[in-house]
């Protein structure tokens, strides 16, 4: 059995294989709960806008937790690096479990969303800390069909979390949304402080505080354009105009800053390996059209297929079994051959495929063929999602295996930001054009007030006006996946530029790696069967 070594570490014992695969279940445990939470959260709205009121503020109680998981991320990224991965690990799953408790104590909305920010920074920890304990404790040839299972998780919290999250709030109250992750907590807690041993670093240098500040307040303002562009505030607005300043100006001065200091947040130089860039773009253009299709999909499915909202999380399966049985897949491919250049290429062709099917529906699709159009989208990112976490750690050294995770974990987030307020305002935008062309600007101001009618407010409306819309959530859709395709283009042209980099496996020496691309062998292996 190896011995595991990482730069400024002392050395520390290789779990055996059964101790790996305690570990994998306790970080499965701590990042199903990230993935969870707004689903769950999302169900009970309703009824927590009904106790505590501040109807007004009630998007803040999601964008203040998406707003600290997305600028602590590449924090928790650097921290792991300096300090090591399992004491910033578990100061995360302890910070995401006082959010939580805090959350479930609230008594005004106030005190909710400031709660809900807390939950978010552990939460950016929690994603980050799985990812880079995982490209720290097993070589890249094996870890493809563990990161696999990350597929298999996001379908069940996609298709469970508003199943359990509407069972809790109506048997057990609202409050209980947020306490059910204590046992959860406890338990990936426990277990991550039993099990896992990774080496003790020494730090070099001091945290770039200037860099970290900066880098907040850009992604801060970039996910609030996301957030209040087309809702809040016109996109012509001042205030949005004013974001957009401010973002880019944070953005530069982040680089003025990364490029003189010793310990950089997000250092720049990995930007320089022509993998890590594609498949960091590649990354940013899945999460801009998957978090756009989990978005509208449902909507269509409600609106136009007349689902209920419990049916149209259910009528999603076929999206999410084919990404979870190809993610898998391709994971086990991966670690066979040890080749991975294809999948991000029939990935990309297959989601562009996919998004241009679903283009193609209208107010008679049956749901049997939306459902083989869905399955195909799912087919293409089971290919892309973990595979661009791979080659992103793949592309880094060891030491920076940290920042390499957070960075692939970001620009995905940012594209699912973009994503839903760009496909938000086409759909707004075609659904009232098509309302105008059909019925007129009279029978358009009866839906005005949202392009988004809930089955009560459609079944309300006039024959006349309520056939027009639903053809124009349709039309909306088609304009939303047609453009999806398009973004799908571009991914699939960048996938033909990546160099595949052999990955280093168990079964290769620990001085290989060599190369464009290659990551340095200078952190933790395990042993060969693992």
């Amino acid at each position: 059995m190896s011995q595991v070594r990482a730069d400024d570490a002392e050395p520390a014992e290789v779990p055996r294989p059964r101790s790996v695969r305690v570990v994998l279940l306790a970080l499965m445990i701590a990042i199903l709960l990230a993935m969870l939470d707004n689903m769950i959260v999302g169900t009970a709205m309703p009824t927590i806008v009904g106790e505590l009121g501040g109807l007004s503020h009630l998007s803040w109680v999601v964008s203040a937790y998406t707003l600290a998981t997305a600028a602590s991320t590449p924090i928790w990224g650097k921290l792991g690096d300096m300090y090591g991965r399992k004491g910033i690990f578990l100061s995360s799953i302890v910070l995401f479990l006082a959010g939580s408790v805090l959350s479930g104590m609230a008594q005004t909305m106030g005190q909710l969303i400031g709660f809900r920010a807390i939950q978010g920074l552990g939460a950016g920890g929690l994603m980050v800390g799985v990812m880079a304990i995982i490209g720290e404790l097993i070589p890249p040839r094996e870890r493809g069909k563990y990161q696999g299972m990350m597929a298999g998780l996001m379908a069940v919290a996609t298709i469970g979390g508003p199943l359990v999250g509407g069972t809790i709030t109506d048997h057990l109250g609202w409050r209980w949304s947020f306490y059910i992750n204590l046992p959860l907590g406890a338990v990936a807690l426990v277990m991550v402080t039993a099990v896992l041993h990774l080496p003790k670093k020494k730090a070099q240098g001091r945290i770039d505080y200037v860099g970290a500040a900066l880098l907040t307040v850009g992604i801060t303002a970039l996910v609030l354009i996301t957030t209040w562009g087309g809702n809040e505030y016109d996109w012509a607005s001042a205030q949005i105009a004013g974001l957009a300043v401010l973002g880019a100006a944070a953005l530069l001065a982040f680089v003025y800053v990364e490029r003189r200091v010793a310990q950089p947040v997000l250092p720049l130089h990995i930007f320089r390996d022509r993998n890590f860039s594609l498949i960091t773009l590649i990354g940013f253009l899945a999460g801009f059209v998957m978090f756009g299709a989990l978005i509208f999909l449902p909507l269509f499915q409600q609106t136009v297929q007349g689902a209920s909202a419990t049916n149209s999380g259910l009528l999603l399966i076929p999206m999410l079994l084919a990404m979870t049985v190809v993610s898998l897949i391709a994971g086990r491919v991966t670690t066979r051959t040890g080749r991975y250049k294809v999948f991000p290429i029939v990935g990309s062709a297959l989601m562009t495929a996919g998004l241009f099917l679903l283009s193609q529906m209208d107010t008679g699709t049956s749901r049997f063929t939306s459902g083989l159009y869905m399955a195909v989208l799912g087919a293409g990112m089971g290919f892309l999602m973990q595979i661009t976490m791979l080659v992103a750690q793949n592309s880094v050294e060891m030491k920076d295996i940290g920042v390499g995770s957070s960075s692939a974990t970001l620009f995905r987030t940012l594209g699912g930001s973009f994503g839903v307020a760009i496909f938000g305002a086409i759909f707004t935008h075609q659904v009232s054009a098509t309302m105008t062309a059909r019925v007129g600007h009279d029978g358009a101001a009866l839906t005005s007030a949202s392009a988004q009618l809930d089955q009560q407010s459609i079944a309300r409306l006039p024959a006349a006006v309520k056939d027009a819309y639903l053809h124009a959530v349709a039309h909306g859709t088609h304009h939303i996946f047609l453009w999806g395709a398009v973004i799908g283009l571009i991914g699939f042209g960048a996938a033909w530029f990546i160099k595949e980099v052999p990955l280093r496996g168990a079964a290769e020496p620990a001085d290989r790696g060599e190369g464009d691309g290659a990551a340095a062998t200078d952190g933790p292996t395990v042993a060969k069967s693992v």
